[in-house]
C-alpha cells in the first residue's frame, strides 16, 4: 500500500516530468533552429548532463545529510527560475545558442540534485517489498510526461516561438515544487555524518567498488549511457527538417515522443510482472538487448511509420529495464549509505552521457549519422553479453540475501 506521501511524490514527478518533456525536446528544436552543425547540436546535450560529471559525488553526500525532500523542492524552483530567465531572454530577442547551452549547464546541476534526492526518498515513502510497484507507477508517470504530454507540447509551442516553449516548463516545475510540500515524514536518514564531505564521499565509492553486482551494474550503465547519448545527441539531425533523411516537420517530432511514451509506459507497468516469471536478471538483460538491435531501425527504415514502430518498443524495453535496475540498487544498498552509493553509480552511467553527447557529434559530422547510429547500437549489444558474465540470477539472489544485513558505518 502507498500513502500520501508517496501520492505528492508521484504527482509532483509527473508534473515535473511534462516539463522535462517539454524543455528537452523544445531546446532540441531550438538548436536547430541556430545551428546545423552536428558538434554543436550535441552540445547541447553534453551541456545538459556535463554537471553529472562534477557533482554527482557530492550531490549524494549532501543527500545523505540534509531533508532529501527538501533538497527536491529546492531543485525544482532553481529550474523554474533558470527556465523563466531564458523565455525572458527570448523574448526580448537576445537568445543566442551560448545563452541556451549555460541554460541547459544550470538547469542539469539542479536535476543531479533532484534525481539523487528523489531516489534516496522513494524507500522512505513506500515499503521495501512495494519497492517495484512504486518504482514502475514513477517511472510511469515519468514517461508519460516526459514523452506522452511533453514532447508533443513541445511540438505544438515551438510555432509560438522560444519563450512559450521555456516558459510552460518553467511554470510546471514551480508546481511541481509545491506538490512536494505535500509530503511529510522523515526525509533524512536517523544518524547523519559530521564527518568532512571527502570522507563520505570516499564510503559511498568504497561500498560500489567493492559490491560486484552494483559495479558491474554501474559499469554496464556507463556504456548503454554513452552509447545512446551519443545517438540521440544528433537524432534530430536526422529526423527533423528539409535537410534531414526522414523529413518530418519540427511540429511533428513531439509524436516521436509520444509512442516513444506509449511503449515506456506498458514497459514500466509490466516489468515487475514479466521479472517475477521470467527473472529480473533475464528481463533486464533481454530487453536491453532488443533495445540495442532497434537502434538499427532508423538507419536500414528511414520513414515516419517505421522510427515510430520502433519508437513504441524501444520505449517498452528501456521502461522495463530502468525499473529493475533502480528497484535493485534500493534494495541493494543500505538506507544510511543511498544517496552517495547511488551517486557513485550515476557518476559513471550518467557521466558518461556528457561524454557520449560530444563524440557523437564529433562522429556525426566527420563519418556522418549513419556512422553514429551503427556504432551506438553495436555498444549496446556487447555491453549486454559482457555484463551477462558478471551479473546472474543467482549471483543477485546472494547480493540481496547479503543487503538485509546490517551495514555500519564509520563514526
Amino acid at each position: 500500500m502507498t500513502g500520501r506521501s508517496f501520492r505528492w511524490l508521484w504527482a509532483a514527478s509527473g508534473l515535473s516530468n511534462i516539463g522535462d518533456g517539454v524543455a528537452v525536446v523544445g531546446v532540441s528544436l531550438i538548436a536547430v533552429t541556430l545551428t546545423r552543425s552536428p558538434f554543436l547540436v550535441s552540445l547541447v546535450s553534453a551541456a545538459a548532463t556535463l554537471p553529472w560529471l562534477l557533482l554527482a559525488l557530492h550531490a549524494g553526500a549532501i543527500v545523505d545529510r540534509h531533508d532529501r525532500r527538501r533538497i527536491m523542492v529546492t531543485a525544482s524552483w532553481a529550474r523554474a527560475g533558470v527556465l523563466a530567465a531564458l523565455a525572458v531572454t527570448a523574448w526580448l530577442g537576445a537568445f543566442s545558442l551560448p545563452v541556451l547551452l549555460a541554460g541547459a549547464l544550470l538547469i542539469g546541476v539542479a536535476e543531479v540534485f533532484s534525481d539523487t534526492s528523489a531516489q534516496s526518498v522513494l524507500p522512505m515513502t513506500v515499503p521495501r517489498d512495494r519497492l517495484g510497484s512504486a518504482n514502475g507507477q514513477l517511472i510511469a508517470a515519468q514517461t508519460v510526461g516526459n514523452n506522452f504530454l511533453g514532447g508533443p507540447l513541445a511540438g505544438l509551442l515551438i510555432g509560438s516561438g522560444a519563450a512559450a516553449v521555456l516558459g510552460v516548463p518553467a511554470l510546471l516545475y514551480a508546481v511541481a515544487g509545491l506538490a512536494l510540500t505535500g509530503m511529510r515524514g522523515r526525509f533524512r536518514v536517523e544518524t547523519p555524518s559530521k564527518r568532512a564531505l571527502r570522507a563520505d564521499i570516499a564510503d559511498g565509492l568504497r561500498y560500489l567498488r567493492d559490491h560486484r553486482i552494483l559495479r558491474a551494474l554501474a559499469a554496464f550503465a556507463g556504456v548503454l549511457n554513452f552509447a545512446n547519448a551519443a545517438y540521440f545527441a544528433v537524432f534530430v539531425l536526422w529526423v527533423v527538417g528539409e535537410e534531414s533523411r526522414v523529413g518530418l516537420p519540427a511540429g511533428d517530432y513531439g509524436v516521436l515522443t509520444a509512442a516513444l511514451a506509449a511503449g515506456a509506459v506498458t514497459g514500466s507497468l509490466l516489468a515487475g510482472w514479466v521479472a517475477r516469471r521470467v527473472g529480473q536478471v533475464r528481463t533486464m538483460l533481454t530487453a536491453n538487448l532488443a533495445n540495442g538491435f532497434l537502434l538499427l531501425v532508423p538507419v536500414l527504415l528511414p520513414t515516419p511509420v517505421a522510427i515510430g514502430v520502433t519508437a513504441v518498443f524501444l520505449g517498452a524495453t528501456n521502461a522495463a529495464s530502468n525499473v529493475i535496475l533502480v528497484s535493485l540498487r534500493q534494495r541493494l544498498i543500505p538506507e544510511n549509505l543511498l544517496g552517495r552509493v547511488n551517486s557513485g553509480y550515476r557518476l559513471i552511467g550518467m557521466g558518461a552521457s556528457p561524454l557520449g553527447a560530444a563524440a557523437g557529434g564529433v562522429l556525426g559530422t566527420y563519418a556522418g549519422l549513419p556512422m553514429v547510429f551503427c556504432t551506438a547500437a553495436a555498444l549496446c549489444v556487447v555491453a549486454v553479453v559482457l555484463v551477462s558474465r558478471a551479473v546472474s540470477t543467482r549471483s543477485v539472489a546472494a547480493a540481496e540475501a547479503a543487503s538485509d544485513r546490517p551495514v555500519l558505518q564509520p563514526a
